[in-house]
């Protein structure tokens, strides 16, 4: 009951920001398959390819997709106890954080090869890269800035009008920008990384049609960026994926 009450308000500070805070829609531009029993925790394109990470004790990979068909060209499996959460590449290498274990793996993207193991001092939601750092989120309304090798360089703490936003999630770079999916809403959060404001909000709600949801559908997690800027948003067992634009409410 005291997280559920946590979610709301820290949706309710969301949705009540002021003026200053620009909004947006998306509009669809193209849809395409995604696995439906794909518990999305990380998306990401890397020379144009896509990837995924997926959640869940005993469902978690690591995935490369063929965007247009969705088929999973390779896939790395892990163990059952490791729920796997966000990822990004780095310098030519994966990097997957998990929930509750407390470590992170590195994976060499060209061979999908496991490189090597870090210890994670806390939980593990969303993840990503500015090319030179790693940006990770834990739930709250910090997202850690990192090393490669996962050492602390310093912790963003993100507001909106002056109020902590808490339940960041999936995480993508954009534009100089952190993109943010908050969790168990329809919004993402457009975050100043040097200040922590949220300058934009994007809504997202019916981005998914009732007539493609079933018991099993849950909510909007996965930001992608490609290298020419086109935005592609999906979530956790959705059967599909979406290229979006926005635009001002």
């Amino acid at each position: 009951m005291r997280k559920l009450l946590s979610i709301l308000l820290a949706v309710l500070a969301f949705l009540s920001c002021s003026a200053k805070v620009m909004d947006y829609k998306v509009e669809v531009l193209e849809s395409y398959p995604h696995d439906r029993g794909a518990y999305t925790q990380g998306l990401f394109f890397h020379a144009d390819t896509l990837y995924e990470t997926t959640g869940q004790y005993g469902e978690s990979t690591l995935r490369k997709l063929d965007l247009r068909s969705g088929e999973v060209l390779e896939k790395v499996s892990f163990s059952r106890k490791y729920f796997a959460e966000g990822s990004c590449m780095l310098d030519g290498n994966i990097y997957i954080l998990t929930w509750t274990s407390k470590v992170a793996f590195v994976y060499d993207g060209a061979s999908f090869k496991y490189a090597r193991t870090w210890s994670y001092p806390r939980e593990g939601w969303g993840l990503t890269t500015d090319g030179e750092f790693l940006y990770a989120s834990d739930g709250s309304n910090a997202i850690y800035v990192l090393s490669r090798d996962f050492k602390l360089q310093r912790t963003i703490r993100v507001k909106v009008d002056g109020r902590p936003l808490r339940w960041l999630n999936e995480l993508e770079w954009v534009d100089g920008k952190i993109w943010a999916n908050v969790y168990t809403t329809d919004m993402i959060a457009v975050i100043n990384p040097e200040s922590g404001e949220v300058e934009a909000r994007i809504d997202c709600s019916g981005l998914l049609p009732d007539k493609l949801r079933n018991p099993d559908t849950d909510v909007l997690n996965g930001i992608a960026v490609n290298s020419k800027g086109e935005i592609f948003l999906t979530g956790k067992y959705w059967p599909k994926l979406y290229k979006v634009k926005l635009s001002r409410k």
